[in-house]
């Protein structure tokens, strides 16, 4: 049996179950989930864009589910009082309370024939559910801690839907964490972002899991005219990962700086894919990802940007700069170009070295041990990334994260929770 095989079994088997425990506009999605899962080939390690991730062997495990789990429980204590128009909480409990408008924008982004898509619509039960109203602006971001544990094997399906209407504004911190180093945890994601005209949304995330842990995670993002958004994605500690981001321009004047990083030791693995589209004109993205890869690690980029004709006076930026410290660990990279039109100014490019030895030599002259020149050389190489992000606690708490992983420290985030923006 396969790893689809047994899912779909699963569904077929507890559809009541699933279904009760959710809401009618998730539950809609399903038939088509099973239906284009069953005609399915997972991609295999080799295939395109699948450079050092084998879906098939990542989804094979028997992973528990729970069919039956509680609402998800919103603390705004430390927020203090929410301004009016904003809605967050439970997707299910929303959906249940307010149908129609959760049925208006759940399902609509991010495209079914995605294997990772398709199977969260088909098992996803709860999630996330952030809506700003038009003219609403928070000032402090929000803040989404996921902690999977178990003592057996385990699949999280979750579901993040956000929607900020016209003229708001909002940013949104997501924690990752699992613990466990001795279980086998699969974290399966899909994030849907709806930006309005003139709206700003800043999406920020950590992920920090062992390397028992494997995540599968796909974000798909549309933007009206004049909106503004932000993705910053920092891989601290993982086992497997597959990160999609899936951006769209549907208004003019629209601006996208999708940012990331990793830093891969061990025999940790994780890929990264992109497809940035430019549908209509005047529309600007800035992306830049960079990995440092040790021991028997592999790293993988994969960017596409797409121009498509009429797209006039597109600005579209994309890099890849990567530090490969072992000849074991393995680095991939494909930035890629798909432009209809001559009216654009495009860059794409790509880089795989080591640390410079003239500068390591450099610092050694003034005292420094090699480790802590290494350490100093490759924080600043990360350094642009974490300066991505518009929010003071969030970054310095990162300066200290990947100080206190590069230097070899056994660091989690156990303090996210008490940030104070």
């Amino acid at each position: 049996m396969g790893a689809i095989d047994q899912y779909i079994e699963l569904f077929n088997t507890s559809r009541d179950t699933i279904d009760s425990n959710s809401a009618e506009p998730i539950n809609a999605l399903r038939e088509e989930a099973a239906r284009l899962l069953g005609g399915m080939r997972l991609p295999r390690k080799g295939d395109e864009n699948y450079a050092n991730i084998d879906m098939e062997e990542m989804l094979k495990p028997d992973f528990g589910l729970k069919l039956d789990s509680p609402d998800l429980k919103v603390n705004t204590d430390a927020f203090g009082k929410l301004p009016e128009g904003v809605e967050v909480g439970s997707l299910r409990a929303y959906a249940r309370k307010h149908p129609d408008q959760v049925a208006a924008y759940y399902g609509k982004i991010a495209n079914a024939a995605n294997p990772i898509v398709a199977l969260n619509n088909l098992l996803v039960q709860d999630g996330l559910y952030l809506h700003v109203k038009q003219g609403v602006k928070l000032q402090r971001p929000l803040q989404l801690i996921n902690l999977l544990e178990n003592t057996q094997p385990e699949m999280a399906v979750r579901r993040v839907l956000v929607v900020i209407e016209d003229d708001a504004e909002c940013r949104l911190l997501v924690c990752d964490h699992s613990h466990r180093d001795d279980v086998s945890l699969l974290e399966l994601e899909t994030v849907e972002i709806s930006l309005g005209q003139r709206a700003r949304f800043d999406y920020y995330h950590i992920e920090e899991s062992t390397e028992t842990t494997s995540r599968l995670s796909a974000l798909y993002a549309s933007q009206s005219a004049y909106s503004q958004l932000n993705i910053d994605g920092v891989t601290l500690y993982n086992g497997r990962t597959r990160n999609e981001y899936h951006c769209s321009f549907e208004g003019e004047e629209s601006t996208l700086r999708l940012y990331g990083m990793g830093i891969e030791d061990g025999d940790r693995h994780l890929s990264t894919y992109s497809h940035i589209s430019h549908n209509v004109a005047r529309c600007k993205s800035d992306e830049l990802f960079k990995y440092t890869v040790d021991d028997r690690a592999s790293g993988e980029f994969t960017g596409r940007i797409y121009v498509a004709p009429g797209a006039v006076k597109t600005e579209a930026y994309q890099a890849n700069r990567n530090l490969v410290g072992s000849s074991e660990a393995k680095m991939y990279s494909r930035p890629q170009l798909e432009i209809y039109n001559d009216d654009v100014k495009c860059s794409h490019g790509c880089a795989i070295g080591q640390l410079d030895a003239m500068q390591l030599f450099y610092m050694r002259t003034r005292g420094l041990s090699e480790a802590e020149a290494k350490l100093l050389l490759r924080q600043a190489f990360m350094a642009d990334v974490i300066a991505g992000i518009d929010a003071p606690a969030i970054r310095d708490r990162l300066h200290l994260l990947i100080e206190r992983r590069f230097a070899g420290l056994a660091s989690k985030c156990n303090a996210c929770g008490n940030l104070e923006f």
